[in-house]
């Protein structure tokens, strides 16, 4: 591990509209701003991913369910906005303070099962989880690679809420071309000792540090990460603890 990590905002990139080239965006992106595109990880919003991928929903188009209109009445929010919450839905875990927890079809739990409209298309449009984050960020990596980066990981993040305590993270939601997890059980620690139960959730780690140059209202949806070893690769799934073992559901 580098002693120094180094981030830099990738300015330059546009408003992302469905069908547009992520890869192309961000190779002319870092042109622009004097970055190369080499040995390290490429953090990006899952907004843009989304909205490329045309996971866009217009909510005048939402017919909202009975089980949505109980829900939004009680909650105090849009029936067409929890209908598409639902439908993103494996299982609804919590609700209350007019919070809806959800777990997403992908494993993930998180509020609104992920569905958003901050930053939407227009005041009447929800932006969805990419249907495979995984996927998304392998495209973009191999995209970047074929014209020319790399060798470089790519992390797809979005902001969580955490349990116990105030504030967002950002956190990551799919990666290519780097372990999201780095197991440290039987190494030592400064002391000597054998590590029996660490792991380290790097990938998440790295979507917050880039959290910090990604704010709403920056206009910057992606940043560089240099000083981070690109070490094994890995899916969204290997972050998911195991319902056997989770101690809160």
């Amino acid at each position: 591990m580098s002693r120094e990590i180094r981030l830099v905002a990738m300015e330059g990139i546009p408003i992302v509209e469905p069908g547009d080239d992520l890869a192309a965006l961000h190779q002319q992106a870092a042109e622009q701003s004097g970055v190369r595109l080499r040995d390290g990880v490429l953090a990006v919003c899952q907004k843009i991913v989304s909205k490329a991928e045309g996971r866009v929903v217009s909510l005048a188009e939402v017919n909202p369910s009975p089980k949505a209109r109980a829900i939004a009445r009680e909650d105090g929010k849009d029936p067409r906005h929890v209908e598409l919450v639902l439908r993103e839905s494996r299982r609804i875990v919590r609700r209350g303070h007019g919070v809806l927890i959800a777990e997403t079809h992908h494993g993930l739990v998180c509020a609104n099962a992920g569905v958003d409209l901050s930053n939407a298309p227009g005041p009447d449009a929800a932006v969805l989880l990419p249907e495979d984050p995984d996927a998304s960020a392998r495209r973009l990596r191999e995209g970047l690679i074929a014209l020319g980066a790399g060798p470089l990981a790519v992390i797809v993040t979005d902001t969580f809420g955490r349990p116990w305590r105030e504030g967002l993270v950002d956190v990551a939601i799919g990666c290519s071309g780097i372990a999201p997890i780095e197991d440290l059980r039987g190494t030592a620690d400064l002391m000597g000792r054998e590590l029996a139960v660490t792991t380290t959730a790097t990938a998440d780690q790295l979507a917050a540090a880039a959290g910090l140059l990604m704010r709403k209202s920056s206009g910057v949806p992606s940043v560089w990460i240099e000083g981070v070893p690109l070490e094994g690769d890995g899916s969204l799934r290997d972050t998911l603890r195991d319902p056997s073992r989770d101690l809160f559901r």
